[in-house]
Parts: C-alpha cells; sequence; structure tokens
C-alpha cells in the first residue's frame, strides 16, 4: 500500500498506543504464570499478535475482550516439537527463545523476510552455554531451542537489549538449584533492562546486579505470579507525532504517557527541548509546539536507537549539521537504518553521509517532494510521514502497511485521515 501525505500543520490532541515493549513482556510473563492473569488496554497490533500466537502455541490460553486480554498460562510450556512464526516480531522472537529453553521438546522458530536477516547468534550462545540444544545456520531463523535449563556462567555481548532482557526474564524459572550468572561485555540500549528488571521487582523475583549491569547472579526455581493492570503509553510511538509538532510548528497534546516510566524512548522529549521545541508536561499529557528555529546538533542515541529514523527527519528541518552518534546497532533492526534513511532523505533533497556508528544530516530547513520507499521498515515508514507533513510538495511512500506492526492508525493520522 502506498500514501500521499500533503504537507499540513500537525497539531491537536493524540491518545498515544500502548506500549509495544509492555505488552510482549506482559503476554510471555503471563503465559508462564500459574493462573490467571489481565492486560488492561494493551497494544493491538501485528506485534501483539504475532506474540499472542507464540504464547497459545506454548500452552496458554488467552481470552480477547475489548480493551482486555486474559491469560491463563502455566509453569512449563506445553508445546511438543512445533514451529512458531513470530512475524516481522523481533522481541517476540528473542524473549520466547528464552523461555523456550525451559523445556524439553525442541520448539522451532521462523519469521518472516526481515527477522530471517536478524541474527540472535549472542543469545544463543549463551543459552547452549546454559544447557540447552540450539541448532541455527549463522544465528537467523529457522532455529531450534530444546532445554533443559543447567545454569552456569556464561559471556553475552549485547547490541540489541533483547539478548539480556530475554535471559533475565527466563533464568528465574530454571530448575530449582540452579543458577544462571551472567558476564555483560557490551550493553546496548540499558533503558530497557531498567524496564525488564521493574517487571521482576515487581514479581519479587531474587537477583543480584552489578550498578553498571556488567554482571548478573539468577537463582532459579521462582515462579511468576498472576497480575493484571493497564500497559501505559508508547514512547516510541509517540515519537512520532511528537515531532511531527516539531517539524510543523503544532501544537499536539499526547495523551497516556507516564512521564516516571522506564521506556528510553521517552528520552525523544528532551531531544526534542534541546532543538528548541517547547515541551509541557501535565501528569499524564504532553504538549509540543514550536515558535522558533530548530538548532542543529549532536545527539548520542545509543541508549534509544529507534529514535534515529524520526530524529534524522527532524534534523532535516535544522538549518546546519545535525550527528545522531553511537547507533551502530541501528544498523542491525529491520533494516539498516543509518543507509536507508541516508538513501531515503537524499530523495528529497537532503544531504546525509554515513559513519559506521553514525548519520551525519545537512538540514536545509525544508524538504521537495518526491517519492520514498519505506523497505517494509515500520518506523522508516513513520519518519517519513512525519517529515513528508513538513515538506514543500507532498510526499508519495511506498510500502506504508509496514506501519501496522506498532502503530496502526498512524499512516490515517499522519494523511489528516482521522
Amino acid at each position: 500500500m502506498n500514501t500521499i501525505i500533503t504537507p499540513r500543520r500537525f497539531s491537536g490532541s493524540i491518545n498515544v498506543p500502548a506500549s509495544k515493549s509492555h505488552t510482549i513482556r506482559r503476554l510471555l510473563l503471563a503465559a508462564f504464570t500459574e493462573g490467571t492473569s489481565f492486560i488492561d488496554f494493551p497494544l493491538d497490533s501485528l506485534d501483539t499478535r504475532s506474540c499472542m500466537q507464540v504464547c497459545t502455541e506454548l500452552g496458554a490460553r488467552i481470552v480477547v475482550e475489548p480493551e482486555r486480554l486474559t491469560i491463563v498460562g502455566r509453569r512449563r510450556h506445553a508445546a511438543a516439537a512445533k514451529t512458531l512464526d513470530v512475524g516481522n516480531s523481533g522481541t517476540t522472537l528473542f524473549l520466547a527463545l528464552a523461555f523456550a529453553a525451559l523445556g524439553t521438546e525442541p520448539l522451532t522458530f521462523t519469521g518472516d523476510e526481515q527477522i530471517k536477516r536478524r541474527s540472535a547468534a549472542p543469545l544463543l550462545d549463551a543459552l547452549a552455554g546454559l544447557g540447552a540444544s540450539v541448532v541455527s545456520e549463522q544465528g537467523c531463523v529457522p532455529i531450534t531451542v530444546r532445554g533443559p535449563w543447567k545454569g552456569g556462567t556464561v559471556a553475552l555481548s549485547c547490541p540489541t537489549s533483547q539478548y539480556l532482557s530475554a535471559l533475565l526474564l527466563a533464568a528465574p524459572l530454571a530448575p530449582a538449584g540452579s543458577a544462571t550468572e551472567l558476564e555483560i561485555g557490551l550493553l546496548n540500549e540499558k533503558p530497557y533492562i531498567d524496564l525488564t528488571l521493574s517487571y521482576l521487582n515487581q514479581q519479587d523475583i531474587d537477583y543480584k546486579a552489578a550498578l553498571d549491569y556488567s554482571w548478573f547472579y539468577i537463582p532459579g526455581g521462582a515462579h511468576y505470579k498472576p497480575f493484571n493492570g493497564m500497559v501505559p503509553g508508547d514512547f516510541s510511538s509517540a515519537a512520532f507525532p511528537a515531532c511531527a509538532a516539531a517539524i510543523t510548528g503544532g501544537p499536539a497534546t499526547l495523551f497516556y504517557l507516564d512521564p516516571h516510566d522506564h521506556q528510553g524512548d521517552k528520552y525523544i522529549f528532551t531531544l526534542l527541548e534541546q532543538l528548541g521545541c517547547s515541551v509541557i508536561w501535565d501528569r499524564s499529557r504532553v504538549t509540543v509546539s514550536r515558535s522558533g528555529p530548530l538548532q542543529a546538533g549532536t545527539f548520542d542515541l545509543n541508549a534509544t536507537p529507534d529514535l534515529l529514523p524520526v530524529m534524522a527527519a527532524v534534523a532535516a528541518f535544522a538549518l546546519g549539521r545535525t550527528a545522531l552518534v553511537n547507533i551502530a546497532h541501528a544498523r542491525i533492526k529491520e533494516t539498516d537504518r543509518i543507509a536507508v534513511m541516508r538513501q531515503e532523505l537524499g530523495k528529497l533533497g537532503i544531504i546525509c553521509e554515513e559513519r559506521p556508528d553514525a548519520l551525519i544530516i545537512h538540514g536545509t530547513g525544508s524538504l521537495q517532494g518526491g517519492i520514498v520507499d519505506g523497505h517494509k521498515d515500520h518506523r522508516i515508514v513513520m519518519a517519513l510521514a512525519t517529515a513528508a507533513l513538513g515538506a514543500d510538495a507532498p510526499v508519495e511512500i511506498i510500502g506504508t502497511e509496514a506501519a501496522e506492526v506498532t502503530y496502526p492508525g498512524f499512516m490515517a493520522l499522519a494523511a489528516g485521515e482521522v
């Protein structure tokens, strides 16, 4: 599907969708909980549905109601040997791989074409070191995992934080008497480890951790308790309407955001202030507007690489050189987002330079119209739509259905259809 975005001032009130990071973590925890859990106001997206299907295949029973999921879980997965399709959901793949290592039946994971290019090799090496049997080709799906999880000490490098989150969530369910010790080298996206640990803390799970997260010790033999509650809004999704307001002036007020949440991408509002925008919080809503020029600068996105595409879009409208740095791991997402944003912004008249771990944008304050390709990457699609709102002429975006992965309805919002 292609969408034509006509330039306009983006303003109004926007209800931000629920967090994907929270929704998928809650689904998998509930699936491995003895008892019934309730997830209120979850994200309804393609990634969520992929995760729900995996949880069902692992033995959970899920009842879908308006604005609520009821999950009847079990401590050990009941799946016999079978293939689980995670669709486009990397979060589901990485987290579920670790949970699969808790059982004694082989489980094979697959996914779409983008998932087939995303390596889980460091996570798989760690699982093998903890006793699991792992079969894959260069760390990519199809991947077959079989327990049991015996515990031990393993080293882990985390270009994506999801490798570590996977082990932290599954390790407490390892057999009683076992222990998992993790020695962490590289760790990107650190705020998402804070998010994962918040769930262990809520569940009163026993663990030890170095202050810098370079070491963890997790005893086995624990169990997760049933839980309920509302899923907070998604700061990663909120970045797109917030940046649309920054580009076009706004004001836009975004609802259902908890400023105290652990999601790393709430950093977008700090970045927008540094770029020269007004950001005003009022409890769970935030208003973004701009009256002066956007200010170029250098921004370290190591902890929040998902912000790269939309920050590149904003930087195109800031006069001068903006550097988005320390983000080599943005190349291993659904696409190589550094290369793709350079290519697509170039089609709209913006000169960008690639570095191994950075994207340099030479902003001109405007964009020309044209045709761009979303590369089947939801964040690329939404970033290009955000940029198009401030262009000098309409922009046609190829493959906009990809936005349904995390933010259903955003393209209609950007196009002014809602």
